[in-house]
């Protein structure tokens, strides 16, 4: 038995079209998993070639995470179509200000994205699989879960919040067959991080400092993902796993 595999189960992935969820998608229809994109885009023709050339089934649901009644609506009509056994809370936004100058109405934004979704998509998903007493939740957290960073302070506060969302909810499920979990990304180069990529000096500084010697890629986070979604993982609960190519450790 290949205590990876994950055959027979369906995630669901928000933002599972794009940037670092895309390759966590990749990743779960690797170890054998169907999955269920919710995004607000059209999920790319290669993912669903992948899927194809895989036998699995990859489904898309438009979700806007802005708004809880659209979360609601959209967590319904995926339970109705399938029974979920892996939630991935991987959307995320940003928005960079001093934080003097930051705007309430933008900090209230990436708080609800960020924090606000993961935890009504952790209720709405979270409670089918109590009631079987199995399933994985893995929230995706930050090296900003450690850390402050710098002009993004409410991604900050939202990603620290997602680390302490994830133990608490640990506690409550842990023995009740429910794993949650979670992966903070180091410097991954993506569209999110494009502002940093594009600052010779700043991402220069960032490089240096990264015992790997390169940037994160979207397929560096799926073997972490995949682990803590499988039976391997069975006896890891409330933990935040850094995926950083070694940045904490410097």
């Amino acid at each position: 038995m290949n205590p990876f595999d994950l055959s027979g189960r369906t995630a669901v992935v928000t933002g599972g079209g794009r940037g670092l969820g895309a390759g966590i998608t990749r990743s779960l229809l690797d170890a054998g998993a169907d999955v269920v994109v919710m995004s607000r885009g059209e999920v790319p023709a290669d993912l669903r070639e992948h899927a194809a050339a895989r036998g699995r089934v990859l489904d898309h649901e438009r979700c806007d995470l802005a708004s809880d009644e659209d979360i609601a609506r959209a967590a319904a009509a995926v339970l109705a179509r399938h029974r979920v056994d892996i939630l991935v809370n991987n959307a995320g936004t940003q928005e960079r200000h001093p934080a003097v100058e930051f705007p309430l109405d933008g900090w209230d934004r990436v708080l609800q994205v960020n924090l606000r979704s993961v935890f009504q998509l952790c209720q709405l998903f979270g409670a089918p699989m109590l009631e079987r007493g199995e399933g994985a939740v893995v929230n995706l957290a930050s090296l900003l879960s450690f850390q402050g960073g710098i002009t993004v302070p409410a991604y900050a506060a939202s990603k620290g919040a997602v680390a302490q969302l994830t133990k608490a909810l640990c506690n409550e499920w842990a023995g009740r067959g429910v794993n949650v979990n979670a992966v903070a990304p180091g410097y991954m180069a993506t569209d999110m991080n494009e502002a940093l990529l594009n600052d010779p000096a700043r991402s220069a500084q960032i490089s240096a400092r990264i015992p790997a010697g390169r940037w994160g890629t979207p397929e560096d986070m799926g073997g972490a993902v995949v682990f803590l979604a499988s039976p391997a993982a069975a006896y890891v609960h409330g933990q935040v796993v850094a995926v950083d190519g070694g940045w904490l450790a410097r």
